[in-house]
């Protein structure tokens, strides 16, 4: 019979490359992982594992067993979650990952909806958070994809919409009035090409997002400034530096003024919750995702 803690072992080695790196993510030794291996190779009755030059890299086999461990370690969580939730009358812990402006607009006003559910969260952007559910680190996370860069929802995971967000044209005042447009008007965005523009930084996919926008309307930004905070780059839209695309929800509650703009051809942000297969109807996990909007 296969040891679970052994498939767990194998599913970390999936996931860290090196029995060096997963024997520092457990806290064990090198020769304390082969030997676990080893004994699980027993188990199964076949090679799991096989030496390719220097690497270490999975049989057909070794592949095999990976995919149903995936399986078999999520709904051992989800069934452990329950149980836990069960013995605490369904008020257990639900771990929250969620990008910035969702933390702020969704996830917040959280602790006064549910006061039976203890909540923790940890802010992080959508790569992030799909791997830390993924990995069992999370039990929801909260996520975006853009209608010109969808993302993937891994397999053995659950989409619950949350809320479709627009992306705006974010204008200076003094331009919004030198074109004669009033605040909420439809804009093209080729009208806009010979501006200054101001981005998220490259490792976000904001920034790919506007890319694409400006690259779909025949022109490539001419970027001044670059942040990590949409709080940021509204600043500098007030400041007069440039005009910026902009998610609704990601406006900070107070700033200073600027002209906000819907596009003639809309780019929005789909976000939505995900968890694994099954830990959906956990009750805390369930009151999580109504909480959200689910």
């Amino acid at each position: 019979m296969l040891e679970v803690r052994r498939l767990r072992l194998l599913h970390e080695l999936a996931h860290h490359g090196t029995v060096a790196a997963t024997a520092e993510a457990l806290n064990l030794t090198g020769p304390a992982v082969s030997q676990q291996l080893a004994a699980l190779e027993r188990e199964a009755g076949t090679p799991l594992l096989e030496r390719r030059g220097r690497t270490l890299a999975f049989t057909a086999a070794g592949e095999l067993l990976v995919s149903h461990a995936d399986v078999i370690l999520s709904d051992l969580a989800a069934a452990e979650s329950a149980l836990a939730a069960v013995r605490s009358d369904g008020a257990g812990t639900v771990r929250v990952v969620a990008f910035p402006s969702a933390a702020r607009t969704l996830v917040a006003p959280l602790w006064t909806k549910l006061p039976g559910v203890s909540l923790r969260l940890v802010e992080q952007e959508p790569e992030s958070a799909i791997g830390t559910l993924v990995h069992q680190e999370a039990d929801v996370a909260v996520v975006h994809s853009y209608s010109l860069l969808p993302r993937e929802t891994p397999a053995r995971c659950e989409e619950h919409h949350l809320v479709d967000d627009p992306v705006l044209l974010a204008v200076p005042p003094a331009l919004a009035e030198a074109r004669a447009l009033a605040d909420g008007q439809k804009v093209r965005l080729a009208r806009f090409s010979k501006e200054p523009w101001l981005v998220p930084s490259k490792e976000y996919s904001c920034h790919e997002m506007i890319q694409r926008a400006c690259g779909a309307a025949g022109f490539v930004p001419d970027v001044v400034a670059e942040a990590t905070d949409f709080a940021v780059l509204t600043a500098l839209v007030a400041a007069g530096a440039g005009v910026a695309l902009i998610p609704r929800m990601a406006l900070p509650a107070s700033h200073a003024p600027v002209s906000l703009h819907p596009l003639t051809n809309p780019v929005s942000r789909k976000v939505y919750a995900v968890t694994r297969l099954g830990t959906g109807r956990r009750p805390d996990v369930r009151a999580v995702l109504t909480g959200l909007g689910a």
